[in-house]
């Protein structure tokens, strides 16, 4: 999102370098694309023949080397060099921003003083100026830690250009990254397969095990009728079906049981009982 605003706000500097036509112009070109609010990205401006005809232009030629400092460069390189023509406010204040956009690219944790110094403010109040300053604008996602005297950066957008030279060590960082990634995967499926490999043999070894008990049972029964009972008994137990239960189910069982309770067989037994006292 915030690229594409930074790319849409460079277009009219790239149609205004076809009329810039001395060199002159076109380092005043320069320095109203570096001061301009919204531009953060330079690479399609620096490479117009206008803005790289400065190069052959004695008087002007630190204007190309200037528009290299905002595309890919920092303030700190900027002030290494005294050869540079000097800032208006708007420019100084993007550079910092633009800077502190590569220092969080390659740190997510920067101390106030690491910032101080690399772009030459005089309090760490500065500093968290020119932090919240990127935050409003969309460059970056941080928070402020002024106890611990710490920015702490999640993301960065995208605004600054490839550096000339850069793109073998991309490539090169590229190719260890998914080298990393392929490792990563093989150990995954390696790991996958034998997760398979046990819970296949898992179930094999539980099914082998269950028809071996099977056929111990079907040998029981064949050999010893009386036991194979006896089994069946202990089987039903296991299902909660005791002989008790069993004997409650039947219906004759039942009619018989409760035979029993009846007076006239009551009376009968009290008879008998009598009888052999005597």
């Amino acid at each position: 999102m915030e690229q594409i605003k930074a790319l849409n706000a460079l277009e009219s500097f790239v149609a205004l370098s076809k009329a810039a036509t001395s060199p002159r112009a076109a380092a005043e070109l320069v320095t109203r694309a570096t001061s301009a609010p919204n531009t953060f990205v330079f690479a399609e401006l620096l490479q117009t023949p206008q803005i790289q005809a400065l190069a052959n232009s004695p008087e002007h030629a630190s204007h190309l080397a200037l528009l290299r400092i905002f595309s890919y460069g920092t303030y700190a390189s900027y002030k290494s060099d005294a050869t540079l023509p000097a800032l208006n406010d708007a420019q100084e204040q993007k550079l910092r921003k633009l800077s502190l956009l590569t220092l969080a690219r390659d740190c997510k944790e920067l101390s106030y003083h690491q910032l101080q110094k690399s772009l030459a403010l005089d309090s760490t109040r500065l500093v968290e100026g020119v932090v919240i300053s990127c935050i409003y604008d969309g460059l970056l996602h941080a928070t402020l830690d002024p106890q611990q005297q710490v920015v702490h950066v999640t993301s960065i957008s995208p605004l600054r250009d490839v550096e000339p030279g850069a793109v073998p060590d991309m490539i090169t960082a590229l190719d260890e990254w998914a080298a990393r990634c392929s490792s990563t995967i093989a150990d995954i499926e390696s790991q996958i397969t034998s997760i398979r490999s046990v819970a296949a043999q898992r179930s094999k070894d539980a099914a082998a095990a269950n028809d071996k008990l099977e056929k111990l049972m079907a040998e029981v029964r064949d050999t010893d009728p009386l036991r194979s009972d006896q089994v069946n008994t202990q089987a039903l137990a296991r299902r909660g079906l005791n002989k008790r239960a069993i004997l409650e189910s039947d219906p004759v069982d039942h009619q018989d049981k409760m035979d029993l309770d009846d007076p006239l067989y009551l009376d009968e037994q009290s008879k008998r009982a009598s009888k052999r006292k005597m």
